[in-house]
């Protein structure tokens, strides 16, 4: 198969037009006319990704963060990102970035996230438009859980579910009641407090919370539950691999990256 024919599958599944203005999804790098009969699935086009994409003889890395994400002006092997795309240029490697549209299209992401916590009764933390059918679409999910929780327990839930070493969370002591309703928005989640507080949920599951936004946001009354940026979206490689398994059949190899996760608690 075609890189090409590859890429009409992913985008039917997360169109473009999904994807927030400033974001950076698509071919990155690569031939859309490359013969595509192996592909690895990772979060991140790291060293580590690019090195195993070679070692493993992959004719696309398939991500959900764009190695490219800003205009550069000189590719060389002077930065990481340079080094990258290098080794894969000359490998005849593609590499594929579904993004904010991944986040955002039904079925993906948000979607994905909410059904690991059982959540329901489902609708976007913010809408940023609206599918075919005219149902709206958006970051980030605010449902229901299958039962009242207070958020230490909702931060150990989110734990179990995501299969994480560890949550970092801001205003246990400020938020003690139990709730059912919550906002969960996997990635860097800082610019979602305010649409959560403005939907009045108490408690955010979210990832890269910094310290003055986690103090504000509990000083709200909003409990903030941070998992880790890779920590909710590490469910893009798990489900990514098996709609192409699904969708490509057995004529092209699937490869997931392993569950690393890039911080540690010492």
């Amino acid at each position: 198969m075609k890189c090409r024919e590859v890429i009409e599958l992913l985008e039917k599944l997360a169109p473009p037009e999904y994807a927030c203005e400033w974001d950076n999804p698509g071919l990155l790098a690569g031939r859309n006319g490359k013969n595509i009969k192996k592909i690895l699935v990772a979060v991140d086009a790291t060293d580590e990704m690019v090195d195993l994409a070679v070692r493993e003889e992959a004719d696309l890395l398939l991500t959900h963060h764009p190695l490219i994400f800003r205009g550069i002006k000189k590719i060389n092997d002077q930065d990481f990102t340079g080094r990258r795309l290098l080794t894969l240029i000359g490998k005849d490697i593609c590499c594929y970035a579904m993004h904010t549209n991944f986040d955002i299209a039904p079925g993906c992401m948000a979607d994905l996230a909410a059904e690991r916590l059982h959540l329901s009764e489902g609708r976007p933390l913010e809408t940023t438009g609206t599918d075919p059918e005219g149902n709206p679409v958006g970051i980030g999910k605010i449902g229901r859980l299958d039962c009242p929780m207070t958020a230490s327990e909702i931060g150990r839930f989110v734990k179990e579910r995501f299969g994480l070493p560890f949550v970092t969370a801001y205003g246990l002591d400020e938020v003690r009641e139990s709730t059912q309703v919550i906002a969960v928005s996997p990635g860097s989640g800082g610019s979602m407090i305010r649409a959560a507080k403005e939907a009045g949920v108490t408690v955010l599951v979210t990832g890269d919370i910094g310290h003055h936004e986690g103090i504000d946001a509990a000083a709200c009354g909003l409990a903030v539950i941070d998992a880790g940026h890779y920590g909710l979206e590490h469910i893009f490689v798990e489900f990514m691999a098996g709609y192409l398994k699904e969708h490509l059949g057995n004529g092209t190899k699937i490869l997931e990256a392993p569950l690393r996760f890039p911080a540690a608690v010492l």
